[in-house]
């Protein structure tokens, strides 16, 4: 059987993390994804580690992917991105709002030619309003939509203490929304035959996946109970041989706090004044914790300790590496690794894909291209003849290199 998206084509105008992960999302499920990339490059290409000339960054969010990289401000390649759109099912751009319509390639200008596109635009703020023109990078919109102070707060910083995650969430959720959003109006296509614009915002994003934002936003005193699956709340233990091990739920929260008295065999600790409330069992956290410490350090067996931890109905899980996640037997049997060509003659592990579809064959990973590789094949798919393509080469409208950090080649 072939992939779910088998036969759409995508023109793809991102770059960096947001928009790169939405189209290969789309890519990893079946579709033709050309990437259209700027005489700058895409800056995620400077994403170190390198494997010879190959960002091991840029190639986990574009292999499989085709590229052709021209500069538009000229009309001649305005004229060969224009007729790519014109076949495309599906564009994606993640630009500031209004950018692709000074070269003629804004929705508005697309759907004259090409009514049944699906169109996602992706910005920090979305493509109207007050904001719209505010540059947008994860750690800010992380900052501004609540993000970051909720870390502050329940990550017990000193008061006047933010740090920013290490993780660029906002790009990643808003690259998987995106993703969501091009099926949906895929289905809305498939059953009225029309295309349309989708706005997807990260801020909006991270607003959306915050689950604390009811919480939040409620302004209701919790008598120092945390949400019952909180995660910052969720320690971290240390086993007799040396591993970390975390428990999925917090012992401050009320119902746990039972949990974990039956779990440990501690019933006694349900009479200790010390832990009678949520707000005793917060101020007096250590001495709470050293109990449990205690209680963990008895197991010098990881699967004995499961055992009585999922009596609870509660889950348990070891510190790993992502390395190490990768030797694990789950990660074998998942497929969770793939091998990815390193254009310098080897391989390169990278994640796989996170579905597996019961009628549907999802394709190998791909390779990730060099900026500009698929100029020449691209063009010459839509006939354009070989004295066209060497013109365009000697003038700069068609350009390559093999490095972001390397002068331009011949394309």
């Amino acid at each position: 059987m072939g992939a779910p998206l088998e036969g759409l084509k995508v023109v793809d105008f991102t770059r960096v993390l947001a928009g790169p992960l939405c189209t290969k999302t789309l890519r990893d499920l079946g579709a033709e994804v050309i990437k259209i990339e700027p005489p700058s490059g895409d800056s995620g290409r400077g994403g170190v580690p390198y494997v010879g000339t190959m960002s091991v960054y840029y190639a986990q969010q574009n292999a499989g992917k085709r590229n052709l990289s021209l500069d538009l401000n000229y009309p001649e390649a305005r004229t060969i991105v224009t007729d790519l759109c014109r076949e495309a099912d599906i564009i994606v751009e993640n630009f500031r709002p209004g950018t692709l319509a000074r070269f003629g390639l804004g929705y508005e200008q697309v759907r004259e030619f090409n009514p049944a596109v699906v169109y996602v635009s992706m910005s920090g703020y979305g493509q109207t309003g007050p904001w719209r023109n505010r540059p947008a990078f994860a750690p800010t919109v992380q900052a501004e939509t609540g993000f970051t102070d909720t870390l502050r707060e329940h990550y017990a910083f000193a008061p006047d203490e933010v740090r920013n995650d290490a993780c660029s969430h906002a790009d990643l959720y808003t690259g998987l929304q995106g993703a969501i959003a091009v099926l949906a109006a895929l289905q809305h296509r498939n059953r009225t035959g029309e295309g349309q614009h989708v706005d997807v915002s990260m801020a909006a994003t991270m607003l959306s996946v915050n689950e604390r934002a009811g919480a939040q936003l409620s302004g209701i005193d919790t008598n120092g109970e945390p949400p019952a699956l909180s995660a910052p709340e969720s320690h971290i233990f240390r086993m007799p041989d040396g591993r970390q091990v975390t428990i999925a739920a917090s012992p401050i929260y009320s119902p746990m706090f039972l949990r974990y008295c039956s779990m440990m065999r501690r019933t006694d600790l349900l009479r200790d004044p010390r832990f009678a409330t949520a707000q005793l069992r917060r101020e007096n956290l250590e001495a709470l914790l050293n109990e449990v410490r205690r209680w963990i350090m008895t197991f010098n067996d990881l699967d004995a300790l499961q055992a009585q931890v999922s009596e609870q109905g509660l889950a348990i899980g070891v510190v790993r590496t992502t390395r190490e996640l990768a030797e694990s037997e789950w990660a074998a049997d998942w497929g969770a690794i793939v091998e990815v060509d390193d254009r310098s003659g080897g391989t390169m592990r990278m994640p796989g894909p996170p579905w597996r579809f019961s009628t549907a064959t999802l394709p190998s990973p791909g390779i990730p291209a060099f900026q500009g590789e698929h100029n020449i094949e691209l063009l010459s798919e839509r006939n354009v003849d070989p004295a066209t393509i060497q013109t365009l080469r000697e003038r700069r409208v068609l350009l390559s290199r093999r490095s972001i950090r390397e002068d331009f080649d011949a394309a």
